[in-house]
């Protein structure tokens, strides 16, 4: 690294870095590093210079953090291209930088490291990957421990950015590996300081799909919303303790899916739509959802609610929120009362999956373009399905097989996961 000299001395006169007079300069490539306090015009007035001496710039990065400047310009020289020398440049370069009062440092390389650098950009790139640290506040020490775990699996960082637009809590590295990862021991790796630490970490391989998603799909109880719709039929019935003892059988495996739903809704018989009506009025959505499918909508997704629960109350969502498709179990209604009966099909775990497919197949989205949020078993062939499965505030079991696991209390920060930033989602939201 050239030294950089104090402001004082700086003078394009008296810096010596011209090669002997008779010896032809070859093409260089060289690096720049330039940081201090950011104003406008300065990557103009240095890339001014560049423009005039006819140099090919082979890669550029800037960044911005509490008003300070760090600008990293690769460029390459070639005699018979270019109308000044290196030496002059980079002299030129020097005096700008001092004149805009910055610092500003250069490299460089040789063609045995030139050679050696590409040979790594390629492989290097070949399997990238997309790590997101979210918490109300991500520590300085869960950052730490991310990153040597990435460092034990040979996987470097290429990109740090934060997305939160206030505090620091969500922040996203993009990082790449010459090799296939052994994603399964990454993740489990990742999900232990995330238990250990407070913070949701999600690891997805970066790459088009990523960055263009078309689908949401979402459970709906416990999931859109923060309750159990059978249950509060259930205490508008007076018959919980009841539903109660069936969910608890079904859950100690003595019960499937199906059978357990059916005698569940065998005692809800006498449920009337005015009671259907206080239950949905009190009802609460999930902290974020609404912010969740407006963004959605208005950035072109399709959106979708595919629930064990059932369609008089999924529906009164669709209809508030305008989500696009809905598939939930039909409550046998007569005049006005439940009859007790639920009509088939019954949306059960495979059921949910088969859904899934069939409106991806219907809209022409590829399935890596889906994503599926839910928190119960009864979600995880869904999650499977798609090609970001979400376990949100889930059970222990789904939150080991699926995808991601968060634990936010907003669904807002399913955003993050798609790259977008607090100040993107303001925009949105705002407009």
């Amino acid at each position: 690294m050239q030294p950089t000299l104090p402001r004082d001395h700086w003078n394009k006169d008296s810096i010596d870095t011209a090669p002997h007079p008779s010896t032809p300069e070859p093409a260089k490539l060289v690096l720049i590093t330039v940081s201090g306090p950011d104003a406008p015009g300065i990557t103009s007035a240095l890339t001014k210079i560049l423009g005039e001496a006819d140099v090919a710039i082979v890669d550029i990065g800037q960044a911005v953090i509490h008003g300070l400047l760090s600008l990293s310009i690769l460029f390459e020289m070639s005699g018979g291209n270019s109308t000044a020398s290196p030496t002059t440049t980079i002299k030129d370069l020097l005096f700008k930088a001092t004149e805009l009062g910055m610092r500003l440092e250069f490299r460089v390389i040789d063609g045995e490291a030139q050679g050696a650098a590409r040979d790594r950009r390629t492989i290097a790139k070949k399997y990238r990957y997309a790590v997101t640290l979210i918490a109300e506040r991500v520590s300085a020490l869960a950052l730490h421990e991310v990153t040597e775990a990435l460092a034990r699996h040979r996987v470097n960082i290429d990109v740090i950015e934060r997305l939160s637009e206030d505090e620091f809590s969500c922040v996203e590295l993009i990082v790449s590996s010459p090799l296939e990862i052994d994603r399964t021991a990454l993740k489990k790796a990742l999900l232990g300081i995330a238990k250990s630490k407070g913070v949701d970490i999600a690891l997805q391989a970066e790459g088009l799909y990523r960055r263009a998603k078309r689908m949401v799909v979402l459970d709906m109880d416990s999931t859109l919303i923060q309750s159990e719709v059978i249950d509060e039929f259930a205490r508008e019935l007076g018959v919980y303790d009841a539903v109660a003892a069936v969910t608890e059988d079904a859950m100690r495996g003595k019960l499937d899916f199906d059978e357990s739903l059916r005698l569940r809704c065998a005692k809800l018989r006498g449920l009337t739509a005015e009671q259907i009506d206080r239950v949905f009025n009190r009802i609460e959505l999930t902290p974020g959802a609404s912010d969740l499918i407006r963004v959605l909508k208005q950035l072109g997704y399709k959106t979708a609610l595919i629930s064990g629960g059932f369609t008089v109350i999924a529906e009164r969502f669709r209809a508030r929120l305008g989500i696009d498709f809905v598939y939930a179990n039909v409550l046998e209604m007569e005049k006005g009362v439940a009859t007790g009966r639920v009509l088939p099909p019954i949306v059960n775990a495979q059921r949910k999956a088969d859904l899934l497919d069939l409106i991806a197949q219907q809209e022409r989205i590829h399935l890596d373009q889906v994503i599926a949020v839910g928190d119960g078993a009864n979600d995880l062939l869904m999650l499977e399905r798609a090609g970001l499965g979400i376990a949100f505030n889930a059970k222990p079991v789904v939150r080991e097989q699926a995808d991601l696991a968060l634990s936010q209390k907003s669904l807002r920060s399913i955003l993050y996961l798609l790259g977008i930033s607090g100040r993107d989602l303001a925009e949105v939201l705002k407009g």
